[in-house]
């Protein structure tokens, strides 16, 4: 069919016929494209859709006989249609010879598929009677299980009016006997009875019209009111424990005694057994004195934490017991448990603190925190029930830790104190002939280590009441009120303000008349050990402090360090100028004494140089030694090139060194008072006592003023003859000989003994100086 539309696209002729191009498929004529199946079923629904309707395509949904016959009749040849009409012949044998091969290889499944068909409708119908049968067999059974049905719904509400009678019979005989249960059991098991009584109660009161059932409820009432009084008897037992005392209580609420005086009563019972626990804590510390007489209490007998252990196990945990009997049996609004509770957990208070109070010594520190630790844990049941007790406790906790806080305090000052008696011991002690003791820098180091480390051990120890595994660390006070006040201003600011102030007063002279001065050494080493203390020690404790107990951004205001530094250096400033003028006092009491003892005016001419300024001159360069070993040297004005030569001359002046007046005759025209008074006006003023540098350079400086000063003092009083002039004289060249490279500056040793030789001069009868060789030569000799 196919071919006869490609023969009408391609002309007339005999080569669109099937015969012409049936027997090649590479010869680009028309073939058979698809099986006779294929064309007897159509077009794929795919083809169709995309195909437009062509009522003249044999093989389209849209084919018209009638059409297709004009269109072929009309286009095609005679020739081309008997080819047409001879394949569409070849077509239809074909078909058929292809339909009876299908129906000749079915025939089989056929005539199976109609046998079968066949036995399953003769099943069918036999299924169906047998159906019929089971329905009306089913039936019948619903009917006789209806029957049987109805028959177990009557047999089982026999059955339950029989179970009710037997029940009823088992309730009755249960009351009847229940007087003789009640009387056996009241004796020996109350709560018991007290169950029993109750199950029956409601149904003897219910029935109580009936004259048998009264006489039951009667009895039974008689029974449980001598059992009231028997356990209101027992209720006043004083070895009643709190799990008894509550069972007691329980028993008479149920027994409907009234709830106002059970009330009473089990707190009256309660508070004897918590007196007796307190009375036992009471008895392990010592009586108070009544008189008032200071005297030290026998140590405890047990410690602190094992105190706290039974005062927490035995009257704590009671009365916490006690309390949450109390409210499971009465309720919250009684009025009365948070009175009671609050007196008793008073007075436990004031027990614990008492114990707390003996314990002075230091002992172990670790050992108070566990107890308090343990305490305030053990004591958050009880503050459930008096939420006022949490300040109190509190209160209590931070009094301990401020005690044991001020104990430190004190302890490290006697240790100071001790550090300091240990110094002066090594300082005073007498040493053997070659054999020198520890030095001032040896001496100052072991303070100031001993003195660093025990703070440091000291904080240490503070810091467990802030550990992270401590309960009451958590309290707003160590967080912050104890890390600042108690630790920082309370201990360590206010041990180092002591230390300032014990340093200074031995600068300020001794404590008590009669007491015996600080020996200068001492004054040096803590001057030296307060400038240290200003410059780095005082900066580490503070720092140091504050990481282990960091201060809050709220908190109470702290003392700078740089006050604290300031202190250090005033009191380092006060000890160095007191040693100054212990030193230059004890250098001035030999020349005074000198002085003093010597006859001026009676003296022989001189040939030595005094043997006391030649003690000075040891005793400053043994001063020099000294201070040289904890200070450092200091700063020198330039010395002249002939300091060493300096001629001594009694008019020289202090304001010209290297000018010296001529020697003094009888005949001088000058008077030599007014001579002095003019050389006082040029001269520049030396300030005796003004403030020394913390250098060893202004301490020997500040000793030599004072010592010089004295000497020219000393000599103003005293009236001298020619030979005592010339021994001032030999003395002051001997001086200026070795004194001069002690001091910041040469002219304030030139001046002083300027104005020495000038007083004596003044002073002197026969003022008749010693020729200046003479002078040298005695001094080079002595």
């Amino acid at each position: 069919m196919a071919a006869v539309t490609a023969g009408s696209g391609a002309g007339s002729g005999p080569a669109g016929s099937p015969e012409a191009t049936g027997g090649s498929a590479g010869s680009g004529g028309w073939r058979r494209p698809h099986g006779p199946l294929q064309r007897y079923y159509g077009p794929s629904t795919a083809e169709a859709a995309e195909a437009a309707p062509d009522p003249t395509d044999i093989n389209g949904p849209h084919f018209d006989p009638e059409a297709f016959m004009t269109k072929v009749r009309s286009e095609c040849p005679l020739g081309q249609l008997l080819a047409r009409e001879a394949a569409l012949g070849r077509e239809i044998r074909a078909l058929d010879s292809d339909m009876q091969t299908l129906l000749y290889e079915n025939y089989n499944k056929f005539i199976s598929a109609t046998d079968t068909i066949r036995k399953m409708k003769v099943d069918f119908r036999h299924m169906e009677a047998e159906m019929d049968d089971l329905a009306a067999n089913m039936a019948a059974i619903s009917a006789s299980s209806a029957r049987v049905s109805a028959a177990l719904q009557d047999r089982h509400r026999r059955s339950a009016q029989l179970a009710g009678v037997q029940a009823l019979l088992r309730k009755l005989q249960a009351l009847v006997e229940v007087p003789g249960r009640l009387r056996c059991w009241a004796e020996t098991e109350p709560a018991r009875a007290l169950r029993c009584h109750t199950r029956a109660r409601a149904i003897l009161r219910h029935y109580r019209h009936l004259p048998s059932f009264r006489a039951i409820e009667d009895e039974s009432h008689a029974i449980m009111a001598d059992l009231a009084q028997r356990l209101r008897t027992r209720l006043r037992c004083e070895t009643l424990d709190p799990k008894e005392l509550t069972e007691c209580v329980e028993m008479l609420l149920q027994l409907e005694e009234p709830a106002e005086e059970l009330s009473e009563e089990f707190l009256s019972q309660a508070g004897a057994r918590l007196e007796a626990e307190l009375a036992t804590l009471e008895a392990e510390l010592p009586a108070a004195d009544p008189s008032g007489t200071a005297t030290t209490p026998p140590p405890p007998a047990s410690d602190i934490l094992d105190f706290v252990d039974r005062g927490s196990s035995a009257f704590v945990g009671t009365l916490c017991q006690l309390a949450g009997s109390y409210r499971a049996l009465f309720g919250e609004d009684t009025g009365r448990l948070e009175p009671f509770a609050s007196a008793l957990a008073t007075r436990y208070f004031a027990l614990l603190e008492r114990r707390l109070e003996l314990e002075r010594g230091l002992g172990d520190t670790s050992l108070l925190v566990r107890a308090l630790d343990r305490f305030h844990r053990r004591l958050r049941a009880l503050l459930e029930l008096l939420p006022a007790g949490a300040d109190a406790a509190a209160a209590l906790v931070a009094r301990a830790a401020r005690e044991r806080v001020d104990r430190y305090l004190r302890a490290l000052q006697t240790f100071f104190l001790g550090c300091l008696g240990d110094v002066r011991q090594a300082l005073a002690a007498p040493r053997p002939p070659g054999k020198e003791g520890p030095g001032l820098p040896d001496l100052l180091a072991k303070l100031a280590t001993s003195v660093l480390g025990q703070l440091k051990a000291v904080l240490a120890y503070v810091q467990l009441f802030t550990a992270r595994d401590v309960a009451f660390a958590s309290l707003p006070y160590f967080k912050g009120e104890f890390c600042v006040t108690a630790v920082r201003e309370g201990l360590v600011v206010a041990f180092v303000r002591w230390l300032c102030r014990t340093a200074r007063g031995f600068a300020d002279g001794p404590a008590e008349r009669g007491a015996p001065a600080a020996p200068p050494a001492l004054l040096l080493l803590l001057a030296r050990l307060c400038l240290d203390y200003e410059n780095s020690t005082i900066g580490y404790i503070l720092t140091l402090t504050d990481e282990q107990f960091p201060p809050q951004d709220s908190g109470p205001a702290v003392t700078p360090g740089p006050a604290l530094c300031a202190e250090a250096r005033a009191a380092a400033q006060r000890l160095l100028d007191h040693y100054v003028q212990v030193q230059g006092a004890a250098v001035a009491q030999m020349l005074r004494k000198s002085v003093e003892t010597r006859d001026w005016l009676g003296t022989v001419e001189p040939r030595n140089v005094r043997a006391v300024m030649k003690r000075v001159v040891e005793d400053i360069t043994a001063i020099d030694v000294q201070v040289g070993q904890l200070f450092e040297e200091g700063v020198r004005r330039a010395q002249s090139s002939d300091s060493s030569r300096r001629a001594f001359s009694v008019y020289s002046s202090s304001r010209a060194p290297g000018r010296y007046a001529p020697s003094y005759t009888p005949s001088a025209p000058m008077d030599t008072h007014l001579l002095s008074n003019i050389q006082k006006l040029f001269s520049e003023r030396i300030d005796i006592f003004s403030p020394v540098e913390f250098n060893k350079v202004s301490v020997l400086t500040g000793i030599i003023k004072i010592s010089l000063k004295t000497l020219l003092e000393c000599v103003r009083l005293r009236t001298l003859g020619r030979f005592g002039l010339q021994q001032v004289q030999v003395d002051g060249h001997y001086l200026q000989l070795y004194l001069w490279r002690f001091a910041s500056d040469e002219r304030v040793v030139q001046g002083l003994l300027d104005e020495v030789a000038a007083s004596a001069a003044h002073r002197c009868l026969d003022p008749v100086p010693m020729e200046h060789s003479v002078v040298e030569l005695i001094c080079e000799r002595g």
